[in-house]
């Protein structure tokens, strides 16, 4: 099997997964995130000298060949018999970072072991939120224990269950069974029931305490919400409408970085997820001002249609259409990648 682009893994993987779940993975793929990367414009910048020219990023001390991770996904084993491992072993095999997600269909022991390669950086941890902070820390903690380097809380999911019936032998591994205690409250299930297990603004302040591993908060949209993560002693940000899954007619993720990059004045590094299908859109989303990318969907596609191979297929692709995209934009390096690159409204 050859392919040559990123999206002729699409039909590959739909090809390969069954119908239901490739529907799980689609849902909430409106289109909207692709069409607000689409409508952005890059001036092309012929004649400069660009020998040297590299995409070399360091993060929270870390040094990365590039700045495309690949994004917390739940239950990878639906997608390849590889997992989570294969997708970790990728990411490290081309000198990226992979989130870890607390949804995990294999043991996180394994995925960090296998995320560092040649003794590299371990993955980082994507937390969703226990209901308490009692189950939050053990979770956090084991995740730690396995060796992970980051912590990344999606905040804007926070209730997170699997929208289709999970094949047997797919699980979520490394989470407590939770006993389901028959619901005591008065009043909305929502408001009393699910919210109320909910993180809190109070919970993130407590978390940042539980750790010295660099913080991030995932699922951020609003400017006053980026800022008082800051101001809560998060280390960084990731912009995310989480691909569309969670509020159907929320803003695309890259309409809203620019408002947030203004409001916290580059206190913190703000990444961009959702809608990323190619290297221009990860251009995109660095020349507005985000640091990294993360990469859900498409590395999916590979994982699907052919395992590790498949993943750093694509992500190899990513970074080939990012280094072309910077040298047509006249850009040797991330730095030079900035807002005077796109055509302004």
């Amino acid at each position: 099997m050859t392919t040559t682009s990123i999206g002729a893994y699409r039909p590959l993987a739909q090809a390969k997964l069954e119908p239901e779940i490739w529907r799980y993975l689609r849902d909430g793929d409106d289109g909207q995130n692709e069409r607000a990367f689409a409508a952005q414009r890059i001036y092309p910048r012929p004649l400069c000298d660009l020998r040297g020219g590299h995409t070399h990023l360091d993060l929270f001390g870390q040094t990365l060949a590039h700045p495309l991770l690949l994004a917390p996904v739940a239950y990878q084993r639906l997608f390849h018999t590889g997992g989570e491992v294969v997708s970790a072993m990728a990411a490290a095999a081309q000198g990226g970072q992979m989130l870890v997600s607390s949804l995990a269909s294999q043991p996180f022991s394994d995925i960090f072991a296998a995320g560092r390669l040649d003794n590299g950086t371990a993955p980082w941890f994507q937390l969703y939120w226990q209901g308490d902070r009692e189950r939050s820390l053990r979770l956090l903690q084991y995740a730690i224990a396995a060796g992970c380097s980051a912590v990344v809380l999606t905040v804007d999911a926070p209730i997170k269950l699997a929208t289709m019936q999970l094949p047997g032998e797919v699980t979520a591994v490394n989470l407590e069974v939770a006993v389901q205690p028959e619901p005591t409250f008065q009043g909305s299930q929502v408001f009393d029931g699910w919210m109320a297990q909910a993180p809190t603004w109070d919970d993130v302040t407590w978390l940042r305490q539980q750790t010295t591993l660099p913080l991030l908060l995932k699922g951020i949209l609003h400017a006053d919400d980026a800022a008082r993560a800051v101001d809560c002693g998060c280390d960084g940000l990731v912009v995310s409408n989480h691909g569309g899954r969670v509020l159907t007619g929320a803003p695309a993720a890259i309409d809203a970085l620019p408002a947030i990059l203004r409001r916290i004045e580059q206190r913190v590094p703000v990444l961009l997820d959702s809608g990323i299908r190619n290297g221009r859109d990860a251009f995109v989303a660095l020349a507005l001002g985000a640091t990294a990318v993360l990469v859900g969907r498409p590395a999916i596609w590979g994982l699907a249609a052919n395992g590790a191979l498949g993943v750093a297929h694509v992500i190899r692709l990513l970074r080939d259409e990012l280094e072309m995209t910077m040298a047509l934009a006249g850009c040797a390096r991330l730095a030079d990648i900035a807002p005077h690159c796109l055509v302004a409204d």
